[in-house]
């Protein structure tokens, strides 16, 4: 997401990211596996692993869909336990933005 690999880029091996992370080479491979599986990387025999033309598309929607709107589900429960209506929580949402803005 913040552009340190591009398409077509080459990842790290399974054996990089287990010494950089100090992890077992078989839990690296695994999460390395994973990403292939959700077609954000795909491998080259003999190369390595490379990532896809769409991964950043699907890791986005991946985190809209799953992530932010998990979020997004506890903030509404949160503020229906403190009694915030839906107009308060809205002006407390664009408040927020507009200070991140600054």
């Amino acid at each position: 997401m913040n552009g340190h690999f591009n398409s077509d880029d080459k990842v790290y091996s399974q054996y990089q990211l287990a010494e950089m992370y100090t992890i077992n080479p078989a839990t690296a491979a695994k999460g390395l596996s994973l990403l292939v599986d959700e077609n954000i990387l795909y491998k080259k025999r003999g190369l390595g692993m490379f990532v896809t033309a769409d991964a950043k598309e699907i890791i986005m929607n991946k985190r809209k869909n799953y992530t932010f709107k998990r979020l997004v589900q506890e903030i509404v429960l949160e503020a229906k336990r403190l009694h915030i209506s839906d107009v308060e929580l809205i002006e407390m949402i664009k408040s927020a933005q507009s200070e991140e803005g600054e």
